[in-house]
């Protein structure tokens, strides 16, 4: 039987996902927005695509959830984007009402399917699909790490003038401005990142991984980063649907692990075809601790703006 995707939210995140999805041939693709037009001209354009680039898969764009029964895994992109001078947490209210009726409606159709968070602020979001869908934490999941550990080791890599496959590193944590990046665990083919540059460099590479988001939201004023987020997400769809079992950073709801709880919070998680199927508890020094309890707090002080607002 063929695999199905949704990929909810045909703007630009959405609409890049849909078409790596169909570019590597994991999936047929449903791309689902509430703009009339836009998930069905976006949908046939990348279908008429195929017999150039060689894929062999069906897309089709919707405005409603029928065509998205019996998905294996649902990608909630939809949601209000990211504007100069507006935090993640500006977006709250909105974009939770967003993520709400997008679970319920894709959780009706698919009850079995895998949840994949894009939309910010993320953990927050994640939180919020749990809740609404009732799904395991195996099957919630946000995609987060994956995109804040690429930017870091893009911007190691550059500063180095090394490639970036040589560069391995973990970013854990909420996805936001406390995001914790692995320093003391950051290599570049095994040699130590604190062996390659002063802690000078170090740190400012650090705070320019946590500003990764807003530099781009900077360049472009009217939207947010979409190129390596949808590559983010399909390689979390992938090693999902292939069962490849990667070892990613990922936004997971937390009982305890690193003595954190019923929290959405970036960590080392295994992918496979259910889902999360470990979670990796790596052991922290004090400051990395107290960084990701930090992280953990900003996570915790956004779900409880919506328990309040959302009673």
């Amino acid at each position: 039987m063929r695999r199905k995707v949704t990929v909810v939210g045909a703007g630009n995140v959405g609409a890049n996902v849909a078409q790596k999805i169909a570019a590597k041939e994991l999936a047929d693709v449903v791309l689902v927005d509430v703009v009339d037009g836009v998930p069905q001209g976006k949908g046939l354009d990348m279908l008429e695509s195929a017999p150039v680039e060689g894929y062999d898969v069906r897309i089709v764009g919707t405005n409603g959830y029928d065509e998205t029964a019996n998905s294996d895994i649902v990608v909630i992109t939809a949601g209000f984007p990211r504007k100069p001078g507006m935090s993640r947490d500006d977006l709250l209210l909105a974009n939770y009402e967003v993520v709400k009726s997008a679970t319920e409606q894709a959780a009706k159709q698919s009850p079995n399917a895998i949840l994949i968070l894009v939309t910010n602020p993320l953990d927050a979001m994640c939180w919020t699909a749990m809740k609404v869908s009732g799904f395991k934490r195996e099957r919630v999941i946000g995609m987060a790490g994956v995109l804040d550990t690429a930017r870091f080791r893009t911007f190691i890599a550059e500063e180095l003038n090394v490639s970036f496959e040589n560069v391995t590193a973990m970013v854990l944590g909420g996805h936001g401005d406390t995001m914790v990046p692995l320093v003391r665990l950051t290599s570049v083919s095994g040699i130590p990142l604190a062996e390659l540059a002063d802690q000078a460099t170090i740190d400012r590479l650090v705070q320019r991984t946590r500003d990764g988001g807003a530099e781009i939201v900077k360049y472009l004023k009217t939207g947010s980063a979409y190129y390596a987020p949808a590559a983010s997400t399909v390689e979390m769809v992938e090693s999902i649907l292939k069962d490849k079992k990667k070892v990613l950073p990922c936004a997971v709801r937390l009982e305890g692990e690193y003595g954190i709880t019923g929290l959405f919070v970036g960590v080392p998680v295994k992918l496979g075809k259910d889902g999360v199927e470990k979670i990796y508890q790596i052991k922290l020094d004090d400051g990395e601790k107290a960084a990701l309890q930090k992280s953990a707090d900003a996570v915790h002080e956004l779900v409880t703006v919506l328990q309040q607002k959302t009673q």
